[in-house]
Protein backbone atom coordinates (compact mmCIF):
# COMPACT_ATOMS: atom_id res chain seq x y z
CA UNK A 1 0.00 0.00 0.00
CA UNK A 2 1.33 3.37 -0.82
CA UNK A 3 2.59 5.82 2.00
CA UNK A 4 -0.02 8.40 3.58
CA UNK A 5 0.37 11.96 2.36
CA UNK A 6 -0.31 12.81 6.27
CA UNK A 7 -0.12 11.24 9.53
CA UNK A 8 -1.51 13.00 12.45
CA UNK A 9 -0.38 12.01 15.96
CA UNK A 10 -2.55 13.19 18.90
CA UNK A 11 -5.47 14.64 20.78
CA UNK A 12 -9.03 12.71 19.70
CA UNK A 13 -12.50 13.61 21.24
CA UNK A 14 -16.34 14.25 21.27
CA UNK A 15 -16.75 18.01 21.00
CA UNK A 16 -19.97 18.65 22.33
CA UNK A 17 -20.62 22.32 21.42
CA UNK A 18 -23.63 24.73 22.31
CA UNK A 19 -26.50 25.49 19.63
CA UNK A 20 -26.80 28.81 21.03
CA UNK A 21 -24.67 31.52 20.49
CA UNK A 22 -23.75 34.02 23.28
CA UNK A 23 -25.23 31.91 26.43
CA UNK A 24 -22.90 31.12 29.38
CA UNK A 25 -22.85 26.84 29.39
CA UNK A 26 -24.17 26.57 32.41
CA UNK A 27 -27.92 28.20 30.55
CA UNK A 28 -27.14 26.10 27.22
CA UNK A 29 -30.33 24.28 26.54
CA UNK A 30 -29.07 21.99 23.43
CA UNK A 31 -25.53 20.61 22.17
CA UNK A 32 -23.88 19.37 18.82
CA UNK A 33 -22.09 16.42 18.38
CA UNK A 34 -19.36 16.18 16.66
CA UNK A 35 -15.39 14.15 15.92
CA UNK A 36 -12.93 17.08 17.66
CA UNK A 37 -9.28 16.77 18.89
CA UNK A 38 -6.26 18.98 17.24
CA UNK A 39 -4.88 16.35 15.60
CA UNK A 40 -8.17 14.98 14.84
CA UNK A 41 -9.03 17.91 13.40
CA UNK A 42 -6.25 18.20 11.14
CA UNK A 43 -6.55 14.65 9.64
CA UNK A 44 -9.95 15.65 8.41
CA UNK A 45 -9.13 18.55 7.30
CA UNK A 46 -6.17 17.46 5.33
CA UNK A 47 -8.45 14.87 4.18
CA UNK A 48 -10.93 17.09 2.80
CA UNK A 49 -8.18 18.18 0.59
CA UNK A 50 -7.88 14.78 -0.96
CA UNK A 51 -5.11 13.66 0.41
CA UNK A 52 -4.50 10.63 2.23
CA UNK A 53 -4.37 10.47 5.84
CA UNK A 54 -4.28 8.19 8.71
CA UNK A 55 -4.04 9.36 12.49
CA UNK A 56 -2.29 8.00 15.61
CA UNK A 57 -4.28 8.57 18.92
CA UNK A 58 -6.96 6.42 21.08
CA UNK A 59 -10.25 6.15 22.25
CA UNK A 60 -12.36 5.00 25.27
CA UNK A 61 -13.81 0.98 25.05
CA UNK A 62 -17.42 3.14 25.28
CA UNK A 63 -20.23 4.32 22.60
CA UNK A 64 -18.44 7.92 22.45
CA UNK A 65 -15.51 5.87 21.03
CA UNK A 66 -17.51 3.84 18.71
CA UNK A 67 -18.57 6.96 17.07
CA UNK A 68 -15.23 8.60 16.57
CA UNK A 69 -13.69 5.38 14.70
CA UNK A 70 -17.37 5.52 12.67
CA UNK A 71 -16.65 9.33 12.15
CA UNK A 72 -12.73 8.95 10.82
CA UNK A 73 -13.74 6.25 8.43
CA UNK A 74 -16.57 8.79 7.26
CA UNK A 75 -14.14 11.84 6.99
CA UNK A 76 -11.89 9.39 4.98
CA UNK A 77 -8.86 9.09 7.70
CA UNK A 78 -7.85 5.50 7.97
CA UNK A 79 -8.15 4.84 11.83
CA UNK A 80 -5.73 1.67 12.05
CA UNK A 81 -3.82 3.14 14.44
CA UNK A 82 -6.52 4.66 16.76
CA UNK A 83 -6.30 2.34 19.68
CA UNK A 84 -9.23 1.30 22.09
CA UNK A 85 -7.88 1.97 25.61
CA UNK A 86 -10.35 -0.21 28.24
CA UNK A 87 -10.14 1.92 31.06
CA UNK A 88 -10.14 5.39 30.33
CA UNK A 89 -13.20 6.76 28.79
CA UNK A 90 -13.59 9.07 25.63
CA UNK A 91 -12.75 12.46 26.16
CA UNK A 92 -15.51 14.90 25.72
CA UNK A 93 -15.15 18.77 25.37
CA UNK A 94 -17.23 21.32 25.73
CA UNK A 95 -17.33 25.14 24.72
CA UNK A 96 -18.85 28.23 25.12
CA UNK A 97 -19.14 30.61 21.99
CA UNK A 98 -18.94 34.36 22.55
CA UNK A 99 -18.36 35.83 19.04
CA UNK A 100 -15.99 37.32 17.73
CA UNK A 101 -12.40 36.44 20.16
CA UNK A 102 -14.22 34.62 23.11
CA UNK A 103 -14.53 30.92 23.27
CA UNK A 104 -13.83 29.17 26.90
CA UNK A 105 -13.19 25.56 26.19
CA UNK A 106 -13.60 23.10 28.83
CA UNK A 107 -11.65 19.78 28.44
CA UNK A 108 -13.06 16.60 30.22
CA UNK A 109 -10.21 14.08 30.29
CA UNK A 110 -9.99 12.84 33.74
CA UNK A 111 -7.87 10.68 35.04
CA UNK A 112 -6.45 10.76 31.54
CA UNK A 113 -7.31 10.39 27.69
CA UNK A 114 -6.98 7.54 25.88
CA UNK A 115 -4.46 10.18 23.01
CA UNK A 116 -1.97 10.11 26.50
CA UNK A 117 -1.48 6.39 26.41
CA UNK A 118 0.06 5.89 23.11
CA UNK A 119 2.60 3.68 23.24
CA UNK A 120 6.22 3.53 21.80
CA UNK A 121 5.55 -0.05 20.74
CA UNK A 122 2.15 0.82 19.04
CA UNK A 123 4.06 2.59 16.45
CA UNK A 124 4.32 1.71 12.66
CA UNK A 125 7.78 3.23 12.46
CA UNK A 126 8.09 2.46 8.41
CA UNK A 127 4.97 4.23 8.20
CA UNK A 128 5.83 7.33 9.92
CA UNK A 129 9.06 7.67 7.97
CA UNK A 130 7.12 7.01 4.90
CA UNK A 131 5.02 9.68 4.65
CA UNK A 132 4.80 12.82 3.18
CA UNK A 133 3.94 14.89 6.71
CA UNK A 134 4.39 13.67 10.44
CA UNK A 135 2.17 16.06 12.17
CA UNK A 136 2.40 15.97 15.76
CA UNK A 137 0.73 18.21 18.51
CA UNK A 138 2.85 20.01 21.33
CA UNK A 139 0.06 18.17 23.72
CA UNK A 140 1.68 15.00 23.32
CA UNK A 141 4.51 16.10 24.69
CA UNK A 142 2.60 17.23 27.80
CA UNK A 143 3.02 13.65 29.91
CA UNK A 144 4.15 10.09 29.74
CA UNK A 145 3.53 7.93 27.90
CA UNK A 146 2.94 9.59 25.20
CA UNK A 147 5.62 12.37 25.64
CA UNK A 148 8.43 9.55 24.95
CA UNK A 149 6.03 7.84 22.23
CA UNK A 150 6.53 11.40 20.50
CA UNK A 151 10.02 11.81 20.66
CA UNK A 152 10.31 8.21 19.26
CA UNK A 153 8.56 8.79 16.26
CA UNK A 154 10.55 12.21 15.86
CA UNK A 155 13.88 9.81 15.51
CA UNK A 156 12.81 7.85 13.69
CA UNK A 157 11.77 10.38 11.14
CA UNK A 158 15.01 12.18 11.58
CA UNK A 159 14.20 15.23 10.37
CA UNK A 160 12.69 13.95 6.91
CA UNK A 161 11.24 17.00 5.36
CA UNK A 162 7.42 18.08 6.45
CA UNK A 163 8.22 17.23 10.08
CA UNK A 164 5.53 19.56 11.79
CA UNK A 165 5.26 20.45 15.29
CA UNK A 166 1.76 22.16 15.83
CA UNK A 167 2.67 24.16 19.55
CA UNK A 168 -0.83 23.55 20.45
CA UNK A 169 -0.12 25.28 23.55
CA UNK A 170 -3.27 24.27 25.90
CA UNK A 171 -2.73 25.37 29.45
CA UNK A 172 -5.04 23.14 31.33
CA UNK A 173 -2.54 20.05 30.31
CA UNK A 174 0.55 21.62 31.69
CA UNK A 175 1.84 22.82 35.06
CA UNK A 176 2.94 26.10 34.01
CA UNK A 177 4.33 27.32 30.70
CA UNK A 178 8.07 27.19 31.53
CA UNK A 179 7.21 23.29 31.49
CA UNK A 180 5.86 23.43 28.04
CA UNK A 181 8.30 25.33 26.68
CA UNK A 182 11.17 23.06 27.90
CA UNK A 183 9.25 20.18 26.17
CA UNK A 184 9.07 21.95 22.93
CA UNK A 185 12.34 23.55 23.20
CA UNK A 186 13.53 19.84 23.23
CA UNK A 187 11.50 18.76 20.14
CA UNK A 188 12.35 21.77 18.00
CA UNK A 189 15.41 20.66 16.71
CA UNK A 190 14.01 17.19 15.59
CA UNK A 191 11.16 19.19 13.38
CA UNK A 192 11.43 20.61 10.26
CA UNK A 193 8.24 22.88 10.44
CA UNK A 194 6.74 24.78 13.50
CA UNK A 195 3.52 26.29 13.30
CA UNK A 196 1.87 28.57 16.62
CA UNK A 197 0.20 30.97 17.37
CA UNK A 198 1.18 34.40 18.73
CA UNK A 199 1.28 32.69 22.58
CA UNK A 200 2.38 29.47 21.61
CA UNK A 201 5.51 31.06 19.90
CA UNK A 202 6.12 33.05 22.95
CA UNK A 203 6.04 29.98 25.18
CA UNK A 204 8.57 27.92 23.02
CA UNK A 205 10.42 30.76 22.25
CA UNK A 206 10.04 33.83 25.34
CA UNK A 207 9.85 36.32 21.91
CA UNK A 208 6.13 37.85 21.91
CA UNK A 209 7.56 39.77 18.84
CA UNK A 210 6.14 37.87 15.81
CA UNK A 211 9.57 38.06 14.08
CA UNK A 212 11.81 37.35 16.50
CA UNK A 213 9.53 34.42 17.78
CA UNK A 214 9.81 33.12 14.32
CA UNK A 215 14.08 34.22 14.36
CA UNK A 216 14.10 32.21 16.93
CA UNK A 217 12.48 29.33 15.83
CA UNK A 218 14.73 29.29 13.12
CA UNK A 219 17.29 28.92 15.48
CA UNK A 220 16.59 25.68 16.61
CA UNK A 221 16.75 24.68 13.10
CA UNK A 222 13.08 24.42 11.84
CA UNK A 223 13.21 24.99 8.25
CA UNK A 224 9.64 27.13 8.05
CA UNK A 225 8.32 28.78 11.00
CA UNK A 226 4.68 29.84 10.94
CA UNK A 227 3.21 32.47 13.51
CA UNK A 228 -0.49 32.21 13.29
CA UNK A 229 -1.76 36.19 14.10
CA UNK A 230 -5.38 36.30 14.12
CA UNK A 231 -6.76 38.85 13.31
CA UNK A 232 -3.85 40.54 11.81
CA UNK A 233 -3.22 37.39 9.36
CA UNK A 234 0.06 35.04 9.39
CA UNK A 235 3.76 35.42 9.19
CA UNK A 236 5.80 32.52 7.62
CA UNK A 237 9.56 32.81 7.48
CA UNK A 238 12.58 30.50 6.27
CA UNK A 239 16.20 30.98 6.26
CA UNK A 240 15.67 33.19 2.73
CA UNK A 241 12.59 34.78 2.80
CA UNK A 242 9.45 36.06 5.08
CA UNK A 243 5.99 36.39 3.60
CA UNK A 244 2.97 38.10 5.84
CA UNK A 245 -0.17 37.16 4.76
CA UNK A 246 -3.06 39.95 5.53
CA UNK A 247 -6.24 38.61 7.16
CA UNK A 248 -9.45 37.15 5.34
CA UNK A 249 -12.31 38.91 6.79
CA UNK A 250 -15.16 37.10 7.92
CA UNK A 251 -18.13 37.38 10.35
CA UNK A 252 -16.72 34.89 13.02
CA UNK A 253 -19.03 32.95 15.09
CA UNK A 254 -16.77 30.04 16.21
CA UNK A 255 -12.78 30.99 16.03
CA UNK A 256 -11.95 27.19 17.83
CA UNK A 257 -12.08 25.25 14.56
CA UNK A 258 -9.49 27.73 12.48
CA UNK A 259 -6.00 26.69 13.62
CA UNK A 260 -7.00 23.10 12.84
CA UNK A 261 -8.57 24.09 9.24
CA UNK A 262 -5.13 25.74 8.54
CA UNK A 263 -2.98 23.14 9.84
CA UNK A 264 -5.05 20.84 7.12
CA UNK A 265 -4.55 23.14 4.14
CA UNK A 266 -0.71 24.48 5.21
CA UNK A 267 -0.04 19.98 4.65
CA UNK A 268 -2.07 20.31 1.67
CA UNK A 269 -0.19 23.35 0.04
CA UNK A 270 3.30 22.07 1.33
CA UNK A 271 2.58 18.42 -0.28
CA UNK A 272 1.72 20.37 -3.66
CA UNK A 273 5.21 22.28 -3.58
CA UNK A 274 3.58 25.81 -4.06
CA UNK A 275 5.58 28.96 -2.97
CA UNK A 276 5.20 29.79 0.52
CA UNK A 277 3.03 32.47 0.14
CA UNK A 278 0.45 30.56 -1.77
CA UNK A 279 0.57 28.29 1.09
CA UNK A 280 0.02 30.44 4.12
CA UNK A 281 -2.73 32.30 1.63
CA UNK A 282 -4.39 29.16 1.11
CA UNK A 283 -4.19 27.85 4.78
CA UNK A 284 -5.04 31.26 6.07
CA UNK A 285 -8.26 31.04 4.14
CA UNK A 286 -9.38 27.83 5.05
CA UNK A 287 -9.13 28.74 8.86
CA UNK A 288 -11.27 32.02 8.09
CA UNK A 289 -13.86 29.64 6.62
CA UNK A 290 -14.16 27.68 9.62
CA UNK A 291 -14.25 30.68 11.75
CA UNK A 292 -17.07 31.49 10.09
CA UNK A 293 -18.94 28.13 10.86
CA UNK A 294 -20.06 26.91 13.96
CA UNK A 295 -18.50 23.09 14.53
CA UNK A 296 -14.81 22.49 13.66
CA UNK A 297 -14.62 18.51 11.83
CA UNK A 298 -17.44 18.71 9.60
CA UNK A 299 -17.18 22.02 8.59
CA UNK A 300 -13.46 21.55 7.83
CA UNK A 301 -13.54 23.38 3.79
CA UNK A 302 -12.63 21.32 0.63
CA UNK A 303 -10.11 23.15 -1.86
CA UNK A 304 -12.95 24.65 -4.07
CA UNK A 305 -14.53 26.22 -1.44
CA UNK A 306 -11.09 27.68 -0.04
CA UNK A 307 -9.75 29.05 -3.64
CA UNK A 308 -13.15 31.00 -4.34
CA UNK A 309 -12.43 32.77 -0.29
CA UNK A 310 -8.39 33.02 -2.09
CA UNK A 311 -9.57 34.51 -5.41
CA UNK A 312 -12.59 36.34 -3.39
CA UNK A 313 -10.35 38.27 -1.03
Amino acid sequence: MSAFDVVAMGRLGVDLYPEQVGVKLADVRTFAKSLGGTAANVAVAAARHGRRVALVSGTGADPFGDYLHDELRGYGVDDRWVAIVPDLPTPVTFCEIFPPDHFPIYFYRYPSAPDLQIAAADLDLDALRAAGVLWLTGTGLSVEPTRGTHFAALRARDRAPLTILDLDYRAAFWPDPQSAGAAYREALPLVTVAVGNAEECAVATGERDPERAAAALLGFGVEIAVVKLGGDGVLGVTATEAVRVPPVHVEVVNGLGAGDAFGGALCHGLLAGWPLARVLAFANAAGALVAGRLACAPDMPTSREVEELVAHA
